[in-house]
Formats: C-alpha cells, structure tokens, sequence
C-alpha cells in the first residue's frame, strides 16, 4: 500500500505539476461552461418537464466532453513514460505491473474527478437559490455524479489500455478515442433503426450507456449497465496489465 500511495501521488504531480494538465482542465470547464449556459438558457426560455441534469448528461454536451477529455488525460500515462525513457527506470524499481498501472489508473481517474466537479457545484449553488426540486433535485445530482464517475472509469481504462500499447501520445489518444467512440456507438441504442425486436436490439439495451445516464440523471440507479461497465473496467485493465507485462518480459 506504501508503494502505491508513493506511485498515486507521482501520478498526481505529474497530472498537476505540469502545464499540461491545467491546459486540459481549462478546456473542458470552458466547454462545461458553455454548454451549461446554453441548457440553462433554454431552460429560462422554453418550457420543458426535464431536470437540469436530465438535459445536461443526456445530451451530446456531455459525451463530447468526456470522448475528449478521456483521451487527453490518458494518454501520456504510459506513452509519455516510453518517449522519455522514465518507463525503463520505472519498470527496474521494486514495484509490480499492477501497482504502476492501478496507481495510473487512480490518478487519471482522480483528475478525472476534478474536471467535472464544478459542474456539480454549479448544480448546487443552482438548486439554492432556485429552491424548485423539478428543475434542480439532489437525489439526481448524487446518482449522476457516481454514474459520472463509473462511466469516467470505463473511458479512463480504455485510455491506459491505449496509451500501453505504444511510445507515441497522438497514437494513444487517437486508439483511445476510436475505442471509446465505437463503444459509444455501439451504446446508444437509440441511434439504431432495429426492424423487430431480437437479440440485437436487447443487447444495445442492456449496455446503452446513454440509457443509463439518462436513467442516473432522474436519480434511478440500475444495476444492470453497472455490471456492465465494471466488466468492461476490469476487462481494459486486465488487458493492459496483460500489455505490460509482455512488455516487461520481451
């Protein structure tokens, strides 16, 4: 736990020590900013029976940011390391495969964190001095924030898986970007003419993960597309360790 906490905490300097980091949280409350006073605009303007956090996190606002954002914060984690030759040095220290990758992973995720919890912070300060629940509801300020944070950790294990597999970040990023993307894709059932309803179309349901921030936004909490994305987690960060490991014994 020692090591891990000394690796957690390199990751987060690294994150907040370098101007990088602050380019790319800058960017992404810009792009929150804006898209938060669009929706709230229209809310002032045009009548609608959706929470504010039902118009944010079920809409494209949200995804862009995050099928952005992901792959930025990722992916320097392990090809950054490679191009400076720090890998090398790290690999020979008395440390495991699975401490370097969980203590990336953490750190990406953590940051993670950080980007859009002021955008839940906005939320509050909102539903204070609004004090109307139907617009504004605490319940689903608290459910869209764990989904933001699971949904962040699938994004976040596809970066690392990206990022593992080569030297160069622009490759990492754009590997972590079409990943992330088709998953997307694949995931939003919605954007799919299903004929008659089959194994197809239940399947795009139960990994919708559109669905399911839908679902979190109302604060409704669904087991199933939970499952699915710890699944999926665990199943980039196996292939990862599973990358780092041949790499290590080449």
């Amino acid at each position: 736990m020692k090591v891990f906490k000394t690796l957690l905490r390199r990751e987060l300097g690294v994150c907040f020590g370098v101007l990088n980091g602050y380019v790319i949280v800058s960017a992404a409350l810009f792009l929150v900013g804006v898209c938060f006073y669009d929706l709230v605009y229209r809310l002032n303007n045009q009548p609608t029976d959706m929470t504010l956090t039902e118009m944010f996190f079920f809409s494209w606002y949200f995804w862009l940011i995050l099928l952005l954002s992901a792959p930025l914060i990722t992916m320097r984690t392990f090809a950054h390391e490679k191009s400076t030759g720090t890998y090398e040095i790290l690999m020979t220290a008395p440390v495991n495969d699975i401490q370097v990758l969980m203590s990336k992973f953490c750190g990406a995720l953590f940051f993670h964190a950080i980007i859009w919890l002021p955008v839940f912070i906005s939320m509050l300060l909102l539903r204070f001095y609004i004090n109307n629940p139907l617009v504004v509801n605490i319940t689903s300020i608290i459910t869209t924030y764990f989904a933001v944070l699971m949904v962040g950790a699938l994004y976040i294990s596809i970066g690392c898986f990206g990022s593992a597999l080569t030297r160069s970040q622009i490759v990492a990023g754009m590997v972590s970007f079409t990943l992330g993307m088709g998953i997307f894709m694949l995931s939003v059932n919605v954007l799919f003419v299903v004929p008659d309803p089959g194994p197809i179309s239940l399947i795009l349901a139960k990994i919708s993960l559109a669905d399911y921030m839908r679902d979190c936004s109302r604060g409704i909490l669904d087991s199933r597309p939970f499952i699915f994305l710890v699944t999926s987690t665990f199943l980039f960060l196996f292939l990862t360790w599973r990358v780092l490991e041949w790499r290590r014994w080449r």
